[in-house]
């Protein structure tokens, strides 16, 4: 299991290819500001159902 864990680190620090940190930032802005736009939207279609729902439980009572 140690190996398993050198192994890995070595693999890391060898062979793995990272990102530079400028597109790591310009890529993180992306992901928020979807992540933003996407509960946005979920939130405005929640809302437009929530009162579609309660006007229809409304037109029947």
């Amino acid at each position: 299991m140690i190996q398993y864990v050198k192994d890995s680190f070595e693999e890391l620090k060898k062979h793995v290819t990272w990102t530079s940190w400028s597109e790591l930032q310009r890529l993180t802005t992306v992901v928020i500001v979807f992540s933003i736009l996407f509960s946005l939207a979920i939130w405005g279609a929640d809302s437009v159902l929530s009162r579609a729902i309660k006007f229809y439980f409304q037109l029947i009572s």
